[in-house]
């Protein structure tokens, strides 16, 4: 069983008011990141983005996001988070709305860019807040399951709204979602998020911020190439710039008072094991859901509607599992139900690998639904464990960690296993006879752009064009959801070996990471 905490003071109403507002955010970022997923084949159609930038503007705002969230919770607290949650709503808002009239793929990436710059004002805050408002064990553990259950929501209302209006209206329109989630964000905020600094935040250091992002860029570029290329100058040198920058950012936050970010963290077990739960968790999620929004919209001919409602019920078992830990944790070792859960994760994309098809349907649905819910329990016990294995006084650096690795699983869950998928695709496609060179090169970039060239051909060649696209992408499919089995078992042998208790490890202290 758990380790008893001392009894502690109760949240008030007025607490739980705070913890919806700050959900808002939370929702914004989970409900973007799934609408675009089913706006790609608009997206493809209208811009033709090459395989490439398609992956780019996927890639872009996580890319940014996890690189700046760090350097972004440093100044939050300088000026006070909810200031920078306020501004990076503002600013949100304003390139939403420029995004959702991009002209062209060059500058729809530029402008998800800019979403990710002040996507990582919106973030940093939450955890951090509710790991100092909610001070009583089980209201933490609920307040953090409705925090992870958020994103699941999020994924669940973003296909259903973005299907009606990709139905109704451009591919832009789905951007435009973000001004109604913030603007309730910008009116409340200030009415009941109370305002937090840190005391002695020490100097923004410009050197760490410099090499944060010379770590994530680079090492995120290297995969890319490595899962679309293979090894290649390419490819390492990237990787070798994003390995020195990260041996720097380390040994320089060793040896600064006060540190951007407090690497010692990494030295309690709980906590690292934890992180790289919920990185890998995060890398499954997005992976398939990055693959799965196809299959159903261009392999199986679901309209985006029909393709976010087949989503629905296991992302409804992924809120319900997330929700239903906080109980269940009483009685069972949070690790135990950890590792459980991914192993029921690796079920979910073994179902996949074994019955995808051009006509699965109901395997899909079942296999997602089984997924949610080992992704749903993991995530919840993982962040409640980083925020909570730490003293109160290190949940900002925490905090960061946690924000860090999801937007980090994002990033790799697209770059490895969406590499991988187009990768396959292309190797895999046979195309019919009678396509012209430049027709040939848009069918193999990507299934979309096969989608649009078919649709300027006669119906005999057509249909064979698109059987052959449906055939090499689902040969993609099966081989990503091996890598996701692969991902998900390595990840339950990582929370055996890092969470569950030992006898001969002693409980961590603050002087352990100070």
């Amino acid at each position: 069983m758990p380790v008893s905490e001392p009894t502690v003071t109760k949240a008030a109403p007025r607490d739980w008011v705070a913890l919806a507002v700050l959900m808002l955010p939370v929702l914004l970022v989970s409900v973007d990141n799934t609408v675009l997923a089913f706006a790609l084949p608009g997206i493809s159609s209208a811009l033709q983005p090459t395989a490439a930038q398609q992956l780019w503007i996927i890639d872009i705002y996580p890319l940014v996001l996890a690189g700046l969230l760090v350097a972004m919770g440093s100044l939050g607290d300088r000026i006070g988070r909810r200031r920078l949650l306020l501004i990076g709503a503002t600013g949100f808002a304003a390139v939403s709305v420029a995004a959702a009239y991009a002209p062209s793929a060059e500058l729809l990436v530029t402008a998800r860019g800019a979403l990710g710059f002040f996507g990582a004002m919106l973030m940093p805050s939450t955890l951090s807040l509710l790991r100092n408002i909610f001070l009583d064990a089980t209201q933490r553990r609920l307040a953090i399951a409705i925090w992870a259950s958020c994103f699941a929501a999020g994924a669940a209302l973003g296909p259903i709204m973005g299907g009606f209006l990709l139905e109704h209206a451009w591919w832009g329109s789905v951007f435009l979602l973000a001004v109604p989630v913030l603007i309730p964000l910008l009116v409340l905020a200030p009415m009941f998020v109370p305002e937090s600094k840190d005391p002695n935040p020490g100097r923004i250091d410009i050197v760490s911020i410099a090499l944060s992002l010379l770590t994530l860029a680079p090492i995120v570029f290297a995969i890319k190439k490595i899962a679309d290329s293979g090894l290649g100058a390419v490819a390492v040198v990237p990787a070798v710039v994003g390995v020195v920058a990260l041996v720097a950012f380390v040994r320089r936050q060793l040896q600064r008072p006060n540190p951007m970010l407090d690497v010692r963290l990494f030295r309690v077990p709980t906590f690292s094991g934890a992180v790289a739960v919920n990185l890998l968790s995060v890398v499954s999620l997005v992976g398939f859901l990055f693959f799965v929004s196809q299959h159903l919209q261009l392999v199986i001919g679901q309209s985006p509607m029909e393709a976010g409602l087949s989503l629905v019920p296991g992302l409804a078992v992924m809120v319900v599992a997330g929700m239903s830990v906080v109980a269940v944790v009483r009685w069972v070792q949070p690790s135990s139900i950890i590792v459980c859960a991914l192993l029921l994760s690796a079920t979910g994309y073994a179902l996949v690998f074994l019955l995808a098809s051009p006509s699965a349907l109901t395997p899909i649905i079942v296999a997602f639904a089984v997924l949610g819910a080992g992704i749903g329990a993991a995530e919840t016990l993982s962040n409640d464990l980083i925020v909570s294995s730490v003293p109160p006084a290190k949940a900002g650096a925490a905090s960061a960690v946690s924000e860090t690795a999801y937007e980090m699983g994002a990033v790799l869950g697209t770059a490895i296993l969406g590499s991988v998928l187009s990768a396959s695709y292309t190797a895999h496609l046979l195309l019919p006879a009678g396509l012209s060179t430049e027709q040939s090169e848009v069918a193999r970039e990507t299934l979309g752009g096969a989608h649009a060239v078919a649709g300027n051909l006669p119906a005999d060649r057509a249909d064979a064009l698109l059987a052959a696209a449906g055939s090499a992408f689902d040969s993609g499919v099966t081989i990503t959801s091996g890598i996701g089995v692969v991902l998900m078992i390595a990840s339950a042998g990582i929370a055996w070996l890092t969470l569950r208790p030992r006898s001969d490890v002693a409980p961590h202290t603050e002087s352990d990471i100070v």
